[in-house]
């Protein structure tokens, strides 16, 4: 007498964690081990078909090993792409409208979401679900991506020919052991409970609350830190402004890092070397940039070598690469509530390359539009190179007058 009910038993404790093909091979074991009658008695005692139970036992004759598939093959439900062949070729035509809103295409949205692409689809006749669109979007070869900062405007001509007058200029003065500098103003800060791009670690549940509305605090105003990068030490000196970003504020952040860093490094320096960008308070069509570093020149009695990057390539400056990207890595997902923890995240600032920051606030107030007349151009001891000099300038201290 087989003892149905307790096949029952078992199978109800186990089937929920068995597959097709294991349930197949549990009922199969059961009728073998339960002799004349047992597939009739485990297709009552589970509802597995006798079918199912006489390929069970197969399996378990076969090679003494079950299957390694779950169904034999051409089982299961037909690929959808099987039964409806354009479904592909009419998806791809919808990614491959560029021209979103125009009423002419097909889709007219700003997101291609699943939900959009399956209505799209279905209103041409195709007969699809959301939960489909990943796997067929994959087929396709698409992925969701974001945008990537690499359009860099217009090329200059000389755009290279710049680059490798720089590089040679660098070279030669690493070469005597003369410094060079790469100098540039990072990007503006609120100072105040303000929402700072990233994340950081915090107990669950205890995020950093910050304001909803980002109006600049009268009474905190905002942080300008404009950075000294000294190439050859991997080292950056950076001076946060409070008032405006001006020629004469970035000429004293290099005046700075000449005091506290640079005159220390390079006690022997006759000439510096400045990389800079084109534009902003360095820009070089900047005439108070220029008479800032003449006066700059005339009190430490330096040769200053001046190179700006061309037009639109900004991000080639070593500074930006080397000192402000990890900056903004260092107080990533903080709320920067005080000046002073401005210049304290920034000092912190560390790599394993070896980077060391040096940060202090510049409380100066600097004028804004200040004119610099012609007579003071004509006055400067500048000299510019015979390639580009627009680009590429001398700037020597002047003859100081003798005394009376």
């Amino acid at each position: 007498m087989i003892d149905e009910t307790a096949i029952r038993s078992r199978f109800e404790a186990m089937h929920g964690r068995l597959d097709e093909r294991a349930r197949r091979l549990f009922a199969a074991a059961e009728a073998r081990s339960a002799g004349y009658g047992g597939v009739s008695a485990v297709a009552r005692a589970t509802g597995i078909a006798r079918s199912t139970i006489d390929r069970g036992l197969k399996d378990l004759e076969a090679f003494g090993r079950p299957s390694p598939k779950v169904r034999h093959s051409g089982g299961g439900r037909p690929a959808l792409t099987r039964t409806d062949p354009t479904l592909l070729e009419d998806l791809r035509g919808l990614l491959e409208s560029t021209t979103l809103g125009d009423p002419m295409r097909a889709l007219m949205w700003v997101s291609k979401s699943h939900a959009k692409l399956t209505r799209a689809l279905r209103d041409m006749g195709h007969s699809v679900s959301a939960s489909r669109m990943p796997g067929l979007l994959e087929r396709l070869g698409y992925r969701r991506q974001v945008n990537r900062k690499s359009l860099e405007g217009g090329h200059h001509v000389d755009r290279n020919a710049q680059f490798e007058h720089i590089n040679a200029q660098v070279a030669a003065f690493q070469a005597a052991s003369q410094p060079v500098i790469s100098v540039d103003t990072k990007k503006k800060e609120l100072i105040g409970p303000y929402k700072n791009g990233g994340s950081d670690y915090r107990p669950e549940g205890c995020p950093d609350e910050v304001n909803v509305h980002d109006f600049v605090d009268k009474e905190l105003g905002k942080a300008i830190p404009y950075g000294v990068y000294d190439i050859g030490a991997n080292a950056g000196c950076v001076s946060v402004g409070i008032d405006h970003d001006t020629a004469e504020f970035a000429v004293n952040a290099i005046r700075r890092w000449r005091e506290t860093m640079g005159g220390e490094r390079y006690p022997a320096a006759d000439r510096l070397m400045i990389t800079a960008d084109g534009g902003g308070s360095n820009g070089s069509r900047v005439r108070l940039w220029k008479v800032e570093l003449q006066r700059f020149a005339d009190e430490t009695g330096l040769t200053l070598n001046v190179c700006h990057y061309p037009p639109g390539t900004s991000k080639w400056n070593k500074i930006e690469h080397r000192l402000f990207c990890h900056i903004t890595q260092n107080w990533r997902g903080r709320p920067l509530t005080s000046r002073s923890a401005v210049v304290e995240l920034i000092a912190a600032t560390t790599t394993k390359k070896g980077l060391t920051v040096r940060c202090e606030l510049d409380a100066n107030s600097y004028e804004k539009g200040v004119k610099v007349s012609d007579a003071e151009m004509a006055a400067l001891n500048i000299k510019g190179d015979a390639f580009h000099p627009e680009w590429n300038y001398t700037i020597k201290p002047r003859p100081r007058e003798a005394p009376s």
